[in-house]
Order: C-alpha cells, then structure tokens, then sequence
C-alpha cells in the first residue's frame, strides 16, 4: 500500500512508475519508438523494495525516482523533474479551481458581481458555481491566444465569459408590436394575439422573461405608449359594447359596416350614438383596467425572477412620444404606477428601468401636448429615481423616422443603445440588440506607455527617433482597439454557429429581426450592434498628463482618444459590414477588479489607484466637486463620439423632490446639449417597518426603525440596498459620489 496526497491508502502500481520515467525519457528523444527504457524494471523493484519496508508517500516515491535515475541517465532525470513540475502546477490549478468552485457553491467568498444576483440563495450559488466552469472553459477552447492574453493581463476585458462558452448574446429591443399583435409560440404551447389591455401587459412580462432567458443581458420596449395603443382601443371597445347594455341600447342598431374596435376612445361616433353614459361607463372601466395592468406588470417584472431562479430580468421600457389619447393615458399609467410603487410598503419598483423619451414639440416645453406628461415623469423621478431620460432628438440618431417610433432613440437598460445599422435596417430599433461587448482598460494602457517611454529614454527607437509618451500610448491604444475589434469579430462568429434551436423562441418567433432560415441566424445577428467598450478615462489622463476631462488639456486629450475609437469603428464597419460601435462601459463589477490586477502590478499611484474603483468610462471623476451643469458641459464634450451606448447623469439632494423646476431646467439643459441619455440620482432611503422615504442614515425618522433599504443606482438602472448589493469597490464609489450643486468656478 501507499499514501496518497489527500490521505487515501491504495494499492502499489508500478505502472504509473514506468509512465512516468518512459515520458521523461522520451522527452529526450532517446527513443522515437516509445519503448520504455530498459532500466525502469529496476527502478520500479527499487521503489517496490522501499515500499515494502516502510509506507512511502507519493511525494517520498518521486523523489526515490528522481534519485534512481540520476544515477542511470541525469538528462533523463532533469527531464522527470520537469515532468513532475508540470505535474504539480497541474494540480494546483486544479486544487484552485475547486477551491474558488466550493466558494461559490458554499457562498463562502460573495462578490456580487452583479447587483441583481443574490449569490447566498440557492440559484445564485448555483449559477455563480456554473459560471467558474464555463468561463474557463470560454478562456480555454472558444478564442485565440490574442484574445485570451488581453482579458487575463487587464488589458481587453470579455464581458460575461460564461455566457460566451454557450454562444449567447447581450441585449435586445423587443418588437412587441409585432409579438402582441399576431400572437407567438412557446415551448409548450402557442399564444393567442392580446384582445385588452390587461392581457397585453400582462403578455409583455411573459415576453420579457421569455427572451432573458435566451440572452444575457437586458430586454426592451423601445416605445410602450405607442405599442399599447390598440390594446386600449380594444379594451374601450369591450366596456362600450357592455355600456351600451346598460343604458340600454340595443347593439344590432350598429351598422354592419362600422368597424368601432378601431376607433379612438375620442370619436365623436359615441355623442353621434347617443350614448354619453356608456362612454363615461367604458372610459371608467379603461382606466381601471389600464390601472390594474399596470400595477401588475411593475409587480411581475419585481417578483418573476428567471435565469434558475436567482435574477430578475434586466427589463426597459421607453415612452412618453405618444399624443394619442390612448398612448397619452398609457404614459400616465406607467408613470403613476411608478410613482405609487410596489407592495404594501410601496417601494420604489427595481425594474422595469422607466425611460421617458424627451421630444421637441411632443413633450419639453408648455404648449407641447404631453408637456403634462414630461412634468409628471420629473415627480417619478425625483421620487423613484425612475424615468431616466433618452433624447429623441439626439444628433448621433439623425436620420430617424419621426412617423416611426420604432426609429426613436432608446436604450437597453443599463446605457446600450442601437446606432444606424449598415445592413439595411437604418435607424430602426425594434428587433435589434447589442450582440457582445469588450471594454479597454485604458489605465493599463497608460502605465504600459509610460514603461516603455521612461525605458527609451533619450535614446528613442532602433532608428534614433525620440516619441513622446502620447504617442506612445496612442500608438498602443490604436492596436488594442483593432485587436479589439478581432476579438469581437471571434466572438461574433461563435454565436454565429450556434444552432437556432439553442434560442427557439428568439428565432421562431423574430424577436431577433432579419433571421432567415436558409441563410442562419447570422441573418438576424448581423444588423445589432458589436461594440468596443472603455474604462478609465480620468485615470489614464492622470497617468499621462496629470489631469482630467475636467480641465481644458485633460479634454483636449479625452476628445483625441474618443476621436481615435470613433474612426477605427466607423472603418470596421465599412470594412466588414457589421456594426462596430464605441461604448462608455458601465463597469459594474469590472470597475473594481480591473482596479484591484492593476494595484498589484503598479501598487497605490495618486488619482489613479488611490480610490477601490476605476471611473466607468468618460464620467467625471465622482470625487470631483463640480456643479450640476458643468458636469453636463463636460461629459456632453464627449458623449457624441459614443454609437453604441452612453449614460450622464447628476447626484442631487433629496429635497429635489419640492423644486421640479430645477428638474425641469436639468433635464433640458442636458438634452438641449446633445446628451442622449440622462439620468438624475437622488438618496432614496425606505423604511423596511413604516415605508418611510427619504434620506436618513442609521435610523427611521418616523418609526425609528434600522431595518431600511438604501437603494441607489448601480449603472444606468436601480438594485436593492447597495451596502449588501454592491460590490466592494461600486460601495465605496458610491459613498465617494459628491453632491453637485453651483456651478465650478471658472
């Protein structure tokens, strides 16, 4: 018997003895035919002999081995001692792997790497567990060396690894026009197209968790006010026909070509009909059950939790264009339904992220017909921190179809957004989505630069010439981007070859718009967006030239950067006809591990790693003590350069919520300078016993009570209490993010 490394007593096998020495001897080329080298019976009796006389370990065997065959072949030796390295080095990558997978399984080490997972619960563990696995995996068997090289150096981050192993995509705008409309299929059965108001939004959700569960990232409705249109009309309909009874009327006096059901609920048909009480009666009961659908989606997409039971899909809903009176009923619906929360205690509603689309001449001064709308999504806002605000009229959608609110400017959530598709969709947003995204971590790029210039010296290149450190860096930056780009071209090309009944009811049912069969899915893939993300750019500024984008030299540089993405994806998209496009990266959890590989190559430098967390993107620094329009000013001088998806937004006090005026001139101020989207981030604090709302610290003030929710924006949409939520590092940005108020001083 012998001792194994972990205890277990098993029999002696000489076998393993005799592999062991044949692939060391091998190694040295002493036998192209395989044989075994002729002294391995005696080594092998040697160890069998010691064996017999005392117990011996694993390790006391190698070593037995190791001295034997020093004494026969010392070139065959230092071979077993580098086959036996390999060994261990194996095997340590094995105990490590496991070591992390029991911590994820034993919820022994949470990170929270994504907010909206609860990694203590079962499926969070589970999930996080399976994660491990599959991304080694992805690193191992799905991608070149290039690209596996960047992500572990900190250099090209691959975002959701786990979900690139199985070959699925990000994010995706939902037709639901379509889908509600004709009705759709699933694995089990087949949906009926929706006849009321109340079934449409309860089959948005349905739709909702369907589709997260074919991708990773988050679900949208580009334009829910105009898409709940007929489900309105329909619902009226049905009330009508029953008021009718009521005051009795009798409904075969209709005439048989009146096609009523496509009516606006303002027809002046019904005054014409005589029945001004069946019109109040359905009007009445409309609301009611828009009311009730409402409050029950903001219900469903809060508690129906997909993806093994541990998140809730990362759903959006844009609106607020819509001057229909039917749209303009749905709009207040959503808004009052945000406003009024959820469940007894009525918190503030997770998801969906509200979105309201600001519009000149529809919604942004008095006078305009959902003026009352755009005022009514500000008291959400300052409440709920719901709606953030996308700008229809934003120069990077020129050329949208003001007919076609399809085309308007909407986002997926968290910032991503579709630019014009280069395959025949134009602007279109429906049906499309973010396919995959990497980010560069631009710091690392930086301090690489620097290296090399403080290594050159005065003495410069091979030929002489001295380059300065910017353009070195510029000169790294332009060679990560277009390796970034293969690296997503790599990407793109495995989700290509997936087969579409791995996404069933994605394919079957053109939630993914342009799929056709005979060509594949990269009929449908091609026309959503491939998109090159960044970290860091106030660090890599300060890394440079001691500065940031809040200072005229740090812009003047930020805008030679941002011009160097732009270019490089506008050429790749001529280049290979898919639709590259610049990204400001949320960074949720990437803001902190990124920080955390680049302290321990370059330990704590001042303004650069000196806080938990890199900056998400081009945002100012959340440190800096800048005012409310001057940090619009400086992030509106850099968000044009961004196709693919972008977010501003400005930390305010609670007492917004008595000053909408303020409001009012921030969001405009923030459209009327190109900002796509903008978000306002208010304290939002509630009492877990009373359903207190504010901004408190320890305590309730209205109960005292320390069981509070302290909910705060984690990207670009919302989570639960970020002490618990958050990551480490996202918590201390958090809790660094300054005020802004007056303006900086010139």
């Amino acid at each position: 018997m012998i001792k194994k490394r972990d205890g277990r007593r098993v029999e002696f096998d000489g076998n393993r003895i005799r592999t062991a020495i044949a692939k060391a001897y091998w190694e040295e080329e002493y036998s192209p035919d395989k044989k075994i080298p002729p002294y391995a019976e005696d080594i092998v009796q040697y160890v069998w002999d010691e064996n017999e006389a005392y117990e011996l370990g694993v390790e006391e065997i190698q070593d037995i081995v190791e001295q034997q065959l020093m004494k026969f072949e010392p070139a065959v030796a230092r071979a077993y001692v580098r086959y036996r390295y390999r060994k261990e080095c194996i095997r340590e990558q094995k105990n490590e792997f496991f070591g992390l997978l029991g911590e994820k399984i034993n919820a022994t080490n949470v990170q929270n790497q994504n907010a909206n997972v609860d990694e203590y619960s079962f499926g969070g563990r589970k999930g996080e567990a399976d994660s491990i696995v599959m991304k080694q995996y992805a690193l191992d068997y799905c991608m070149s060396d290039m690209a596996r090289e960047n992500h572990l150096n900190n250099l090209i981050y691959i975002h959701d690894l786990d979900a690139y192993a199985v070959g699925m995509h990000n994010c995706l705008t939902i037709p639901f026009d379509d889908l509600l409309a004709k009705g759709f299929n699933t694995r089990q059965t087949d949906v009926r197209p929706a006849n009321s108001i109340n079934t449409a939004f309860q089959l948005v959700a349905v739709i909702f968790q369907l589709q997260s569960l074919q991708q990773f990232g988050g679900v949208s409705a580009s334009h829910l006010d105009w898409t709940m249109v007929p489900y309105v009309r329909k619902s009226f309909w049905k009330h009508f026909r029953t008021g009718l009874v009521y005051v009795e009327h009798r409904l075969n006096d209709l005439t048989p070509d009146c096609d009523i059901g496509d009516l606006s609920i303002e027809s002046d048909f019904y005054d014409k009909f005589d029945a001004p009480n069946a019109y109040g009666y359905a009007m009445d009961m409309t609301e009611r059950e828009l009311w009730q659908a409402v409050e029950g989606m903001y219900h469903n997409l809060n508690t129906l939790q997909s993806r093994s039971g541990n998140q809730l899909p990362f759903t959006s809903i844009n609106y607020g264009t819509c001057t229909l009176p039917e749209g303009r009923m749905v709009i207040r619906a959503l808004l009052d339904g945000s406003i009024e929360g959820v469940g007894k205690l009525h918190r503030t509603p997770i998801f969906p992220c509200g979105i309201f689309q600001c519009m000149k001449g529809v919604n942004r001064k008095p006078g305009d017909p959902n003026y009352d709308l755009f005022k009514l999504a500000l008291k959400s806002t300052a409440r709920r921190l719901y709606p953030n605000y996308a700008n229809v009229d934003w120069s990077g959608n020129a050329g949208y179809d003001v007919n076609d609110p399809r085309t308007y400017f909407s986002t997926m959530g968290c910032r991503t957004a579709n630019g014009y598709d280069i395959n025949g969709f134009g602007q279109l947003k429906d049906g499309r989505g973010n396919i995959c995204p990497v980010t560069i971590i631009l710091p690392n790029l930086a301090m690489l630069a620097r290296q090399e210039y403080e290594k050159a010296g005065t003495r410069g290149d091979a030929d002489g010439n001295s380059k300065s450190l910017w353009e070195i860096f510029m000169a790294l930056l332009d060679q990560k981007i277009s390796e970034a780009k293969d690296m997503l071209i790599e990407r793109f090309e495995w989700i290509c070859h997936q087969n579409p009944e791995s996404a069933k009811f994605m394919y079957e049912n053109g939630t993914m718009a342009g799929y056709i069969p005979e060509e594949g899915i990269r009929s449908a893939l091609k026309h959503g967006t491939l998109v090159i993300g960044q970290l860091g750019m106030a660090e890599t500024l300060e890394i440079l030239f001691e500065t940031n984008q809040c200072h005229p030299r740090g812009m003047e540089y930020a805008k030679k950067i941002e011009q160097l993405f732009k270019d490089r994806c506008a050429e790749y998209k001529q280049e290979y006809k898919l639709n590259f496009g610049v990204y400001y990266t949320p960074a949720e959890n990437l803001c902190y591990t990124a920080m955390k590989k680049f302290r321990e190559s370059y330990g704590i430098i001042k303004n650069v790693s000196d806080h938990e967390y890199f900056t998400n993107s081009i945002h100012v620094p959340v440190w800096e003590h800048v005012g409310v329009f001057d940090k619009i000013d400086i992030e509106s001088q850099l968000t044009g350069y961004s196709s693919a998806g972008c977010i501003t937004y400005v930390e305010l006090e609670t007492g917004i919520e008595n000053n909408l005026e303020a409001m009012e001139q921030i969001v405009n101020y923030a459209m009327d300078h190109d900002i796509p989207y903008f978000a306002i981030n208010v304290p939002n604090d509630t009492c877990l016993e009373c359903g207190y709302t504010g901004e408190f610290n320890d305590k309730c003030p209205a109960c005292g009570s320390t069981h509070i929710q302290q909910l705060r924006r984690v990207t670009g949409y919302l989570t639960g209490n970020y002490k618990t939520a958050f990551n480490w590092g996202k918590q201390k940005e958090v809790e660094d993010r300054v005020k802004h108020t007056g303006r900086m001083s010139e």
